[in-house]
This record gives C-alpha cells, structure tokens and sequence, in this order.
C-alpha cells in the first residue's frame, strides 16, 4: 500500500541573502515520516487554483506552528507583543482548514495550527494570555523540549482513546490561545490555569487541534500514537 502524502504549511521568510523562501521546522517532516507518511510542503504563496489543485491529492494535512494570526481575519484585541504576521500564511491555511472539514480530509492542528483552526470556523483568540487570563501560568516558554505543565484530556474524547491516557505532560511555546470557541469544535483538553490545550471535530474522520508541540516529543510513545494515529487515518 503506497504511504499517504501528508501536506505540511509552511512560512514565509528570508534567508541570509535577504532572498524570499518557503520554510518549516524538520521536527514537523521527520514526525510524519517516522508516523509512516510521505510529506509533502504546502508555500504559502500559491495562487488559488493551484493551491486546490495540491490540496486535492493530499489524503491529510498538518498545520504547523508559527507566527500570529492577523486581526482582519477574527475579533481580537490589537496588542504590541502580536509579531510574525504573515497574511498570504493566512489566507492559505484558513482556505486549507475550511476545505479539510467541508470535505471531511483528516488534519492534525499544532499550536497557531490550532488557532487557525478556530479562526477559521468562526472562532476568536486572546492575542496575548499574560495580559488577557488572570493567574495564567508560562505558556510563552523558548525551550521546545522543556515540560511545562500537564494537560487533562477528556476521558470520552477521541484524543484520549488515541493516546490511551488523559493526563499529559507537555511543552509549551505559545503567547495566544482560543478565547470564543467555534460553534462546531469541542473543547476535550486544559491546562490547570483553564487555558485550551486541545480541540476536535466530533463528527469528522480526524480534525484535531493540540496547542502544544508534539512534533518535538516524538521520543514518548503517546506522542508516536498521535502521528500514527493521524497518518493511519488519512491513508484509509
């Protein structure tokens, strides 16, 4: 059986030469391979019809973290610390997102993933959780390997059949987070400050959002079961 091709988004940036490229971080691409998926990187520059005509033989797709999401797109409160802002980014993945749950394509949603996910289904963010949750604990940490906090997943969620237990323990790099739910996701995971850590589609295949970083704990087995999990499903 051939292996599901797996779109990853990708950002924009520059190199040292102040040249425009396309870039993703290589925990993203080694997770999927190592889950038994081909990845294939989606720019985030792509016309419209050739972005459909990419998104169509894709069988599943991982948004990737990243920078903020701009303003125009929900109702959030401008804040000085929103940074990284990348508009053709946006426009991309709220398209990509929009598509994979109208036509029931399995996607996994990693941290900005996450929040395009709500974005993108009429949902809104706390742009920056310091300023905007009271008593919230460091969500905003620069070590990707650094266990930050536990996460306690809804024992009848479909994330917690997929990783086989409801208290996680995960990092944490991330300045926002879901403030008004989307109307069609479910909230099946929190940190102990209230902050949304983890969101799913109930009647899709598989559209799932965590706010953490799997893709850099790929050395414990339950964040192996979430890849497995996900590229398994978009091969079937």
């Amino acid at each position: 059986m051939a292996k599901p091709l797996i779109g990853i988004t990708t950002y924009n940036t520059k190199n040292p030469y102040g040249r425009d490229i396309a870039a993703v971080q290589h925990t993203y691409i080694q997770a999927v391979t190592q889950a038994g998926g081909v990845p294939v990187l989606i720019p985030a520059i792509l016309p419209t019809d050739d972005l459909n005509e990419l998104y169509a033989r894709l069988q599943g797709i991982l948004f990737s973290g990243g920078g903020d999401i701009s303003l125009k797109y929900f109702a959030g409160e401008n804040h000085p610390k929103i940074d990284l802002v990348d508009e053709n980014r946006d426009v991309t993945e709220l398209s990509l997102l929009r598509q994979s749950v109208e036509n029931e394509k399995p996607f996994l949603a990693i941290c900005r993933g996450m929040q395009i996910m709500n974005v993108a289904l009429g949902g809104t963010l706390h742009t920056h959780i310091p300023d905007q949750i009271p008593n919230s604990l460091k969500h905003d940490n620069q070590e990707f390997t650094l266990i930050s906090h536990p996460v306690n997943i809804d024992e009848e969620s479909k994330m917690a059949e997929i990783f086989g237990e409801t208290l996680l323990q995960v990092n944490s790099l991330h300045h926002q987070g879901i403030k008004d739910l989307a109307s069609n996701l479910r909230i099946v995971g929190h940190a102990p400050d209230g902050v949304i850590e983890a969101v799913e589609i109930p009647d899709h295949p598989y559209a799932l959002g965590v706010q953490w970083h799997p893709e850099w704990m790929t050395d414990q087995p339950t964040m192996q079961k979430l890849f497995k999990s996900f590229v398994d499903a978009s091969g079937k």
